[in-house]
């Protein structure tokens, strides 16, 4: 009896099945198009990428070759690098769909906004730059950064009576304790980098609410989450604790003005966002206590 062997497993038995030569040609994008290949070089993304934003209709390639391949236009690549921007602010793949296909949208408008703030973000990480390079200078020469060289680095959302007074209320818990010893084990660079991370946070958080993402959608939980997720690389933030800090931005009016200051309303939806969240987790926003 006969047994069939892979032929890959034999290699020195050639198969009697002639293969059919490609033609180079039917593969060959017309004048003014592009393949996958070479429009993911040109934007400077992945061929997978592309391939999911085809798959749930975000960027679909117009064009074929002969053979049947797909390209890309001018007018791919325009739309292309528009969902990069949208991408860089923080919305979701499905918000930006909606916004480049919704007929009512004012595109230019939106373009001109997100410019204004890619234009602020830039600010705040030239900023941040400057405060490493300070931090770097102070510790080649040996000497410490006074409160108000602290403040003038990190600018207005520094605030020293603030940490002062969460010492006042919170020194004597576990997560105070958390905090110090993360605080004292972490390098000024990854301290730098939480706030950067923080910073990033806050702008989807703005950007989502100005899309009207509602609380307790997928979207809104999931901005929850990496909020809570932020504040646990501090310390162990649950998700009743969480809502008492959601309780907080809207109770406290200093943090109410800081939080607001990036979207109007900011802190009150986030609020709201935490609470839905929270309920899923068999929280009661009502009844959360900081445990």
């Amino acid at each position: 009896m006969g047994v069939n062997v892979p032929e890959s497993m034999t290699p020195w038995i050639r198969s009697q099945t002639t293969a059919v030569p490609t033609n180079p040609a039917a593969q060959e994008p017309a004048p003014g198009e592009f393949t996958v290949g070479e429009v993911a070089s040109l934007v400077g993304i992945s061929v997978r990428t592309l391939h999911h934003w085809d798959s749930v209709g975000l960027v679909h390639p117009r064009g074929r070759t002969t053979g049947g391949y797909r390209t890309y236009s001018a007018e791919d690549v325009g739309r292309i690098h528009r969902v990069l921007v949208y991408r860089e602010l923080g919305f979701a793949l499905t918000q930006i769909a909606l916004l480049l296909d919704d007929p009512t949208v004012d595109e230019a408008a939106q373009l001109r906004q997100q410019r204004h703030l890619l234009e602020e973000r830039i600010a705040r990480l030239q900023q941040m730059a400057a405060a490493v390079d300070q931090i770097l200078e102070s510790r080649t020469s040996g000497t410490s950064l006074t409160a108000q060289q602290q403040a003038e680095i990190f600018g207005r959302g520094w605030r020293e009576d603030w940490a002062e007074e969460a010492q006042d209320r919170w020194g004597e818990s576990e997560e105070w304790a958390q905090f110090e010893r993360k605080a004292v084990m972490s390098s000024e660079t990854e301290r730098i980098q939480l706030q950067l991370g923080g910073d990033a946070l806050f702008a989807e958080l703005a950007a989502a609410k100005r899309s009207g993402i509602a609380a307790g959608s997928d979207e809104a939980n999931r901005l929850a989450e990496r909020h809570r997720e932020t504040i646990s690389a501090l310390f162990n933030c649950s998700h009743s604790m969480q809502v008492c800090l959601g309780q907080l931005y809207v109770q406290d009016a200093r943090f109410t003005a800081q939080i607001d200051e990036r979207e109007p309303g900011l802190s009150v939806w986030l609020s709201e966002i935490i609470d839905a969240n929270a309920r899923l987790h068999s929280v009661d926003p009502a009844t959360a206590t900081w445990e």
